[in-house]
């Protein structure tokens, strides 16, 4: 990178600080510090040629929203809001406690498995950890199980729902790299039973060698009464399979899929008798709510990664790395610890969108697969999830529980580790992520 690019990169991120630092939303930060790259910059700089910035900002509002892949987006959040609002919790945890009561650790493993079933019909780390633990929190600490282990498990296993499809970052990271939306959500089912069976593997360890913290078991229950209780899960489960299915064999896109996944909540909304004009309302006002701020955030990150562009600074930035002779592995280290920091003090749709056109083409320039590097980055965000100050499972969980958040942080530390090592394992054996796709997608 020669002297006019690194000032120019410095300063743009000067702006961008000092903006965020102001308070001003996120969105519209990053547009505000594109316009200080188009227009300002040629202004300072030699050499550069200067563009009409209403020309580059329609350019790139147009180009980053105007995507029929990204119309799925607001429809699977419209999906969760609706299931948000039914008893799908009480259900959850009425039909998966009669089954689990013969593992190490018995309806502990109800957080993971709750999260991981929620996670596939949410799309949101927050809405699924408040989902399950409304429910389980409560019913675990009524029965005697050890409440430590019980916050940390529901914490770690409620970022599940940016991992397990359909997830809304895989979208808004596959609208950003440009990549196929269908071949993350089928790259994500991998890590995420690979993180359902470390959560679930401690907390059996954890159950082993602190036998005298679990509670006995509940009384045996006939195979028939354990169907009757997990009646209400089996037309939730259908939908899954059904939303999922679609987009796996090619029946649909995820676009049509999530289409198909609003008629099923709304159906099964009414069955269950909590769809009416509030809940209809409110659901539909939620899914608004958050599709404007996460269009607003992917229009601002187009237009400021346009006045990049026209400086130089990504490509520049990914020849200087790629002449350096740095390993593959010291860069995902230094990606790691740098999305960590970030996630710190702002969201994980953020951190997507903020870095991707700096990021991406160092990843395109060191030979790694965009699919995998994608797993890879929700990975770490779930991690940011769970790390304080701005971990939103930890508000949460602070929410539900009453205790402070430095207790709550503490509690999730074992399964913030367990997350390192799924890191660690998808890095040295990226066959986790791709072996699913290319081999129902081929590739």
């Amino acid at each position: 990178m020669d002297l006019a690019q690194t000032e120019a990169g410095l300063l743009l991120l000067g702006v961008l600080f000092l903006i965020l630092g102001l308070g001003v939303w996120i969105g519209l930060g990053l547009l505000m510090t594109g316009l200080v790259g188009v227009v300002a910059l040629p202004m300072l700089m030699t050499g550069m040629a200067s563009f009409p910035a209403e020309k580059v900002l329609g350019s790139a509002v147009w180009g980053s929203l105007a995507s029929w892949t990204l119309a799925a987006l607001p429809l699977f959040i419209w999906m969760g809001e609706i299931l948000f609002r039914t008893r799908l919790s009480e259900d959850m945890f009425r039909g998966l406690a009669p089954w689990v009561q013969w593992l190490p650790g018995r309806l502990m493993h109800v957080n993971v498995i709750g999260c991981g079933i929620f996670a596939a019909v949410s799309g949101s780390s927050a809405a699924t950890a408040a989902t399950i633990g409304k429910m389980s929190l409560p019913a675990l600490t009524q029965r005697g199980y050890h409440q430590p282990l019980a916050i940390g498990s529901l914490a770690g296993a409620g970022t599940l729902g940016l991992l397990i499809p359909p997830s809304i970052v895989m979208i808004v990271y596959g609208v950003a790299a440009e990549v196929s939306i269908v071949r993350l959500f089928i790259a994500g089912l991998g890590p995420g039973i690979l993180l359902m069976a470390l959560f679930s593997g401690y907390i059996a360890i954890w159950s082993l060698l602190n036998p005298k913290l679990v509670p006995p078991p509940d009384a045996p229950m006939p195979f028939r009464e354990k169907l009757r209780a997990s009646g209400q899960l089996f037309p939730v489960m259908l939908l899954i399979g059904f939303v999922m299915g679609s987009i796996y064999f090619g029946w649909a896109t995820a676009t049509e899929a999530a289409a198909f996944g609003v008629a099923g909540a709304l159906a099964l909304s009414a069955w269950g008798g909590t769809l009416n004009r509030k809940s209809f309302g409110e659901s539909l006002m939620g899914a608004v709510k958050l599709s404007c701020m996460i269009n607003l955030i992917l229009a601002g990150a187009a237009f400021l990664t346009k006045a990049m562009a026209y400086s130089g600074i990504p490509a520049a930035m990914a020849t200087w790395v790629g002449s350096q002779g740095f390993s593959p592995f010291m860069i995902i280290a230094v990606l790691t610890l740098i999305y960590l920091v970030l996630g710190c003090f702002i969201d994980g749709i953020s951190m997507i969108v903020l870095t991707a056109s700096v990021v991406l083409p160092i990843i395109a320039q060191t030979g790694f697969d965009l699919i995998w590097f994608g797993i890879f980055i929700v990975l770490v965000v779930e991690m940011a999830q769970i790390t304080p100050p701005v971990g939103f499972n930890l508000f949460v969980l602070q929410g539900l529980t009453g205790k402070g958040m430095m207790t709550v942080a503490r509690n999730t530390m074992p399964f913030f580790f367990l997350m390192v090592i799924a890191v660690a394992l998808v890095t040295l054996f990226p066959g986790i992520v791709t072996w699913l796709p290319n081999t129902m997608m081929g590739g």
